[in-house]
């Protein structure tokens, strides 16, 4: 399914991974498509308060979890700097789908990175 909100569709996720060799193209390919999995799910679903936002972002969190392992397999980690750029991420998916009071740290609750 295309995605068609335009600020989602034109914005450049996890960009500063990709800008740092420490975090292997090919494995932040794989966050990539979480988030565009997520804003997918949202234009899907259409959820119309935060607690249902909340189930969709804290799935793909999950997927994130899953996602450590391979990052450490290729010798990285979701460490700070990937942290950050992950949860600005989500704040980013959020407002673009009007949630701008949505809560980050609750959005991304179930991670364990």
């Amino acid at each position: 399914m295309p995605i068609t909100n335009e600020r989602v569709a034109g914005h450049a996720f996890l960009r500063q991974l990709y800008s740092d060799t420490y975090f292997p193209d090919h494995v932040v390919d794989k966050g990539r498509a979480i988030l565009l999995r997520l804003c997918e799910r949202i234009e899907a679903e259409r959820p119309t308060d935060l607690a249902t936002l909340y189930v969709l972002t804290q799935a793909a969190t999950e997927e994130f979890n899953l996602l450590e392992a391979e990052f450490e397999a290729v010798g990285s980690e979701i460490e700070t700097v990937a942290r950050e750029e992950i949860a600005e991420d989500f704040w980013f998916v959020a407002s673009a789908y009007g949630f701008t009071d949505a809560d980050v740290e609750e959005m991304i609750a179930t991670r364990d990175w």
